[in-house]
């Protein structure tokens, strides 16, 4: 009877799993069909699954200059990977020093950044202090040091790290290892999966970024993809709004619809492939650090 009661709970549970699956696969693949369907088509029509009148025409438009295209991708992919290490290193080592309990003024450390959280200075002191005293106007750590430091990733790490047996550590310092040598050679390793969660968030921040450059770059060679492709499309509306005095015929040939499509393909097919290298993690997660009694 429990055989069979397993059984019953395994096929529902597959069964929802494929139901959700599905239902989290629809959207992309609505895009996708969207940004290769005639703008003509998807304003009579509206958006289908399955592309009536093929085009690719909105990819043409945004591979037009190809190069600013791939200048755009490299400033995104460099400030996604050098912001994420960074990020997860002060991060996880702000996060080791407060979960150690011979650290005295772990509580006020923890108040501090916790204050952060319900007060802040504001938009014009921040950018005054990015530009004015920093000097990072139009430099990649204008797009890499406002995100770096997230207090919620900190506590989330702190939480985790202080899950693992102090008995670890107190070892490791009878061996003679130093604070930062237990960080490299135990708490890291130890840490995966929690550096694997939050490197994937710091890594959608980063890639995702927009904001930060329309406030600190006006260089066209330091634009982020996300930024880059946000002016075109402004650009292409305000192109729209100029031809709309022409007349209506003429501002069909403009596909706004299916170029916003195209945007979110260009924009996030590339960070979904980071995610199966990170999954492994979130699996290990549920037996690292165990100690056997």
């Amino acid at each position: 009877m429990k055989q069979l009661d397993r059984k019953i709970f395994s096929g529902i549970g597959y069964v929802s799993l494929i139901i959700l699956a599905v239902l989290c696969i629809f959207p992309f693949i609505l895009v996708v069909s969207s940004s290769l369907t005639e703008e003509t088509k998807i304003v009579t029509d509206g958006y289908q699954f399955i592309p009536t009148a093929f085009s690719t025409e909105a990819y043409s438009i945004l591979f037009k200059y190809p190069q600013e295209m791939i200048n755009a991708y490299l400033v995104t992919i460099g400030v996604t990977v050098t912001g994420t290490l960074l990020g997860l290193f002060l991060t996880s080592m702000t996060a080791y020093v407060l979960c150690r309990k011979d650290f005295k003024w772990r509580n006020k450390f923890s108040f501090f950044f916790f204050f952060t959280t319900l007060f802040s200075g504001g938009l014009v002191p921040w950018y005054l202090l990015i530009v004015n005293y920093l000097n990072m106007k139009d430099t990649p750590m204008a797009l890499i040091v406002p995100m770096m430091l997230n207090v919620f990733y900190i506590i989330v790490m702190k939480s985790f790290m202080s899950s693992i047996p102090e008995a670890i550590v107190e070892s490791a310092k009878i061996d003679g290892a130093g604070d930062f040598k237990i960080y490299l050679r135990l708490i890291l390793p130890l840490s995966k999966p929690a550096l694997a969660t939050i490197g994937l968030f710091l890594a959608l921040a980063y890639w995702n970024d927009w904001y930060n450059a329309l406030l600190f770059i006006s260089d066209e060679k330091l634009m982020p993809l996300q930024y880059y492709l946000y002016k075109m499309l402004g650009n292409m509306d305000g192109m729209r709004k100029a031809m709309m005095g022409a007349g209506a015929v003429v501002t069909t040939a403009i596909p706004t619809e299916s170029l916003k499509m195209a945007m979110t393909v260009v924009a996030t097919g590339p960070i979904l492939l980071a995610y199966p290298f990170v999954q492994r993690y979130f699996v290990q997660g549920l037996t690292i650090g165990a100690v056997k009694g």
